[in-house]
């Protein structure tokens, strides 16, 4: 389980790259959501978990997320208070396709059982 502190931190995090990544960022890496973001206890590595509006920007997203990785690093740096900054690994969150899926599926389940009676 993480300490308090950890769980505050995290999210300072996630606030400060939202900002940064639709602010600041130059690259075009269109609308970028960050989902979740997850730091080790030893403050040395960060996974950014984040979705994009459409299916179509995930390529781009990547692509300008990992070159401007280090411009990323630095900012964080500046608005967030830590003893260290982390290496940052970006995912891409699909939790929200899995579920529209999910969703989808047991519409259908419903429709059927309604037709079945």
């Amino acid at each position: 389980m993480k300490s308090n502190y950890l769980l505050r931190l995290e999210s300072s995090i996630k606030r400060a790259l939202s900002e940064i990544l639709n602010f600041e960022v130059k690259n075009n890496i269109g609308l970028v959501t960050v989902t979740e973001c997850s730091i080790t206890s030893d403050l040395e590595y960060l996974t950014v978990y984040y979705t994009v509006l459409s299916e179509k920007d995930k390529k781009r997203a990547r692509e300008g997320l990992e070159s401007s990785k280090g411009f990323i690093r630095t900012s964080l740096a500046s608005k967030v208070s830590m003893r260290k900054v982390p290496n940052i690994t970006f995912k891409y969150d699909d939790s929200f396709a899995r579920g529209s899926r999910i969703e989808e599926l047991l519409v259908e389940a419903k429709a059927k059982m309604v037709e079945e009676n």
